[in-house]
C-alpha cells in the first residue's frame, strides 16, 4: 500500500462520500414516475429485491477491486496482474468523463431553478414549458439562440466542483459530503412532512404502499432493474476509485449495506414526496419523470400548494445537493486516474479536466433546442437513426459504457480474478463474509447475466433503462 496516497479520514466521511456518488438526480426525478408507473408498493419491493441481490454484490465487487489494488480504475486491472483487462478501466474512465460533460450541464440547470423560483416564481408558473426552453435557448416567437444563461450556470456548477476536488479527497471531498449528506436528508424530510400533509395526498401514499399487481409485467422488472443499476455508480469508476481510498481495516460487506440503504432510502423518499403532492395538486394522471417533468410539470405542483416557492426552491437546493455529491464522485475518478497515470498535478488537471467538460458540454446544452447537430444510433426497432447530439451523449453511456465497463468487472472478477480473491480482501483482519457461497454464484452468473440483459434490450428494444 503506498502511505503516500490519500485516504478517507473516517469511517463515516467514506460512507457520506460514497452514498453521496450514488445519490443523483436519477433517484429524485425518475424513480417516483418509475414507481407510479410499476404500480406503487408492488415497484417498491422489485427495486429493493434488486438492490439486495444484483446491487450489493456489484457495489462490494467494485470496491473490493478498489481497495485490493490501491490505484486507480486503470492501474488497478493492471496492478492486480491482469493487463488484458485494463480496457474495463479505460472504457470506465471515459464513461465518467462523458458522463460529467452533460451531466454537470444538468446540474447547470438545476442551480439556475433554485434562483428562478427564489426570483422569479410567477415567470415560471406562467408558462413552465416556455421559461425552460427560453432558458436553452428556445424562445416563444420560434426563434433560437445561445443560451448563455444556462451555460453560464453550468459554469457556476463545474466551478464549485472544481473548488472542493482541488482541495483533495479528505479536505474536499469528504469534508463537503459530510455537510452535503446531511443537509440532502434534512430537505428530503422537509418535503416529505410537506407533501403528505397536503389536503389529498392520501390518495397518493396509499398508492405507494398498495400492490397494484395489475401494474406489474416484465417492463417492470427490467425498469426496477435499470433503475436500481444506475442509481448505484455501477460501471462508472466511482466505486473502485473511492474504494481505493480505504484502510484495510474497513467492513466492506457493512459499508456496502450502508451505502446501498441510504441510496434506496432516498429513491423511496422522494418517491412519498412527489407522488403524493402530484396526486394532491395536478392529479394521478400527470406524474412522469425525467429532466421535463422536474423542471416544467412540478412547476404545477408548487403552484398548487400553499408557500409552493419557497418549498420549490428547498426541492432545487435538495437536487442541487444531489448533483454535487454525484459530479464530485465523477470528476474525482477521472482526476485520480490521470494524476497516478501520468504523473499530471491535482489542481492543474482538475482546472483543465473541468474546462474541456464544460466545452464538451455546451453541445449538450446547446442542442437541447438551439443547434441542430446529431450523432448516429443504431436500434433493432428504428435501425441507424440520427438523434440530437445532446440524446446521443446519453446513448452512449447509458446504453453502452456502462453496461460493458460493469459487465468485463463481473467477467474479470468471476472467472479471472476469481472471487476467491474478493472474499479473501473481505476476510481480512478476522472479518467473516458469511455469504460468500451466494456472493460467488451472483458475481459469476446472475450479474452478469442481468446486466447482459440491460445491454441487450437497450439495442433490440430501442429502448433506455437509465
Amino acid at each position: 500500500m503506498d502511505n503516500n496516497r490519500a485516504q478517507w479520514s473516517s469511517k463515516l466521511g467514506f460512507i457520506l462520500a460514497a452514498a453521496g456518488s450514488a445519490i443523483g438526480l436519477g433517484n429524485i426525478w425518475k424513480f417516483p414516475g418509475r414507481a407510479f408507473e410499476g404500480g406503487g408498493g408492488s415497484f417498491l419491493l422489485i427495486y429493493l429485491f434488486i438492490v439486495i441481490f444484483l446491487g450489493m454484490p456489484l457495489m462490494l465487487t467494485e470496491l473490493s477491486l478498489g481497495r485490493a489494488s490501491q490505484t486507480n480504475i486503470v492501474g488497478t486491472f493492471k496492478k492486480l496482474g491482469h493487463r488484458g483487462y485494463s480496457w474495463v478501466g479505460w472504457l470506465g474512465a471515459a464513461g465518467a468523463f462523458f458522463i460529467t460533460c452533460y451531466y454537470s450541464h444538468v446540474g447547470g440547470w438545476v442551480l439556475r431553478y433554485v434562483f428562478s423560483y427564489a426570483l422569479e416564481p410567477a415567470e415560471i408558473y406562467q408558462n413552465p414549458l416556455g421559461y425552460f426552453y427560453n432558458m436553452l435557448g428556445l424562445h416563444p416567437d420560434g426563434t433560437t439562440s445561445i443560451p448563455w444563461t444556462a451555460l453560464l450556470f453550468a459554469a457556476a456548477f463545474l466551478f464549485l466542483n472544481a473548488i472542493i476536488i482541488i482541495r483533495g479527497v479528505e479536505g474536499g471531498i469528504e469534508k463537503f459530503n459530510k455537510i452535503g449528506m446531511p443537509a440532502l436528508f434534512l430537505l428530503l424530510l422537509i418535503l416529505l412532512v410537506r407533501s403528505i400533509t397536503l389536503p389529498g395526498a392520501g390518495e397518493g401514499v396509499r398508492y405507494m404502499l398498495t400492490l397494484d399487481l395489475e401494474k406489474v409485467s416484465i417492463n417492470t422488472f427490467f425498469s426496477a432493474l435499470g433503475q436500481a443499476f444506475y442509481s448505484l455508480s455501477i460501471g462508472m469508476a466511482i466505486l473502485i476509485t473511492y474504494g481505493s481510498y480505504l484502510s484495510k481495516e474497513e467492513d466492506l460487506p457493512r459499508n456496502t449495506a450502508l451505502i446501498c440503504g441510504m441510496d434506496t432510502l432516498v429513491a423511496f423518499l422522494a418517491g412519498f414526496i412527489i407522488v403524493p403532492a402530484v396526486f394532491a395538486t395536478l392529479g394521478r394522471g400527470e406524474i412522469g419523470k425525467g429532466g421535463g417533468f422536474a423542471f416544467v410539470s412540478l412547476a404545477g405542483v408548487f403552484e398548487g400548494m400553499p408557500g409552493g416557492s419557497l418549498f420549490g426552491v428547498l426541492f432545487y437546493l435538495l437536487l442541487l445537493f444531489a448533483a454535487l455529491t454525484s459530479c464530485i464522485s465523477l470528476i474525482e475518478s477521472v482526476v485520480a486516474f490521470l494524476t497516478e497515470q501520468f504523473g499530471w498535478k491535482r489542481k492543474w488537471t482538475t482546472i483543465v479536466l473541468c474546462l474541456v467538460m464544460f466545452l464538451i458540454g455546451c453541445l449538450y446544452t446547446c442542442t437541447q433546442a438551439a443547434v441542430p447537430l446529431k450523432g448516429i444510433w443504431f436500434d433493432g426497432v428504428n435501425g441507424i437513426t440520427y438523434p440530437p447530439l445532446c440524446d446521443f451523449m446519453e446513448y452512449l453511456t447509458d446504453r453502452l459504457i456502462i453496461p460493458l465497463c460493469a459487465l468485463g468487472c463481473c467477467i474479470f472478477v468471476g472467472w479471472v480474478w476469481k472471487p476467491e480473491s474478493v472474499i479473501a480482501e473481505i476476510e481480512q483482519n478476522g472479518i467473516r463474509f458469511r455469504l460468500a457461497k451466494v456472493y460467488t454464484v451472483l458475481i459469476r452468473f446472475i450479474a452478469p447475466a442481468a446486466i447482459l440483459a440491460i445491454l441487450l434490450l437497450s439495442f433490440i428494444s430501442g429502448v433506455t433503462l437509465s
